[in-house]
């Protein structure tokens, strides 16, 4: 049987020495401390929520507004201006504004590049005034192309290719060596040749041959070829149109476009006179 201690009564102190105090509830200091702070907290909301009202009440344009400073102030800084009472001003009037930097001047699109880069030649010697014009040729039968220092040799398609060649009594021989005289299919002040077939001499690689007009411009240029006269002798040279300063003249008995060169073998080689068509 466990033996039963019984309770001291709580006005008598324990052995310590220390007694409860009984005479006031537990936590009374506690309860204050909160409801200071409770009052405090309350007293401060209002106090803001009577603030805000008051400014929720000016004009909206009171609002501070970002602006540029001066210009005594450096440069790409922001601040919060004060506008004017009247509040009439446009934002951002008597701001410092910077000058407009400089649009770069718009380049146009440069034009192709030519196969290759065209070197102004010197200009061939002029002709006399009686010789001034190259010589006119019958156009009824066609025309013939005469070498001049080979005075034996025509222009002659042969395997696509312009040649200068000796012409036979054949027919098909003589046929391949004569052309029609045209207009200028680029410049109506030059010429355009024409064979039987009707192909178009024209320049490809800077070498001359026969092809079939394909309608572009490039094509139209390439066989159009002008008449300069250099010699009083009534020979001409034949200037291409798309690459001035390159004249067609046999080379190794092949007609090439080559750049002018102020020499007697060069004026010798592109110099031909137009003559009656052999066919």
């Amino acid at each position: 049987m466990s033996e039963q201690k019984s309770r001291p009564p709580q006005d008598r102190p324990w052995e310590s020495g220390w007694a409860p105090d009984t005479t006031r509830a537990p936590g009374t200091r506690r309860l204050w401390l909160a409801g200071a702070l409770a009052l405090a907290t309350i007293t401060a909301c209002a106090t803001a929520v009577t603030v805000m009202n008051s400014e929720s009440g000016e004009p909206e344009h009171r609002a501070a507004q970002p602006s540029t400073l001066s210009s005594s102030a450096p440069g790409g800084l922001i601040s919060f201006a004060t506008p004017s009472k009247g509040g009439s001003e446009e934002a951002g009037a008597g701001r410092v504004h910077s000058s407009p930097s400089p649009t770069p001047t718009s380049v146009a699109p440069s034009a192709a590049p030519s196969p290759e880069p065209v070197k102004k030649a010197p200009k061939p010697p002029k002709a006399s005034s009686g010789s001034s014009k190259p010589p006119k040729t019958p156009a009824s039968h066609g025309t013939s192309i005469r070498s001049v220092n080979f005075s034996d040799r025509y222009w002659r398609v042969r395997d696509g290719y312009v040649r200068l060649d000796r012409i036979g009594s054949g027919p098909e021989q003589r046929e391949d060596a004569t052309f029609q005289r045209v207009t200028g299919l680029a410049d109506s002040s030059c010429y355009s040749f024409t064979t039987a077939d009707g192909r178009y001499l024209r320049h490809r690689s800077f070498v001359l041959v026969a092809n079939n007009d394909d309608g572009s411009s490039l094509f139209r240029q390439d066989a159009t070829f002008c008449p300069r006269s250099w010699s009083p002798s009534g020979a001409l040279a034949l200037e291409s149109v798309n690459y001035p300063g390159r004249f067609l003249r046999h080379r190794d008995f092949r007609l090439r476009l080559d750049p002018y060169e102020n020499s007697h073998q060069y004026r010798s080689d592109a110099s031909f006179r137009m003559v009656a068509g052999l066919s």
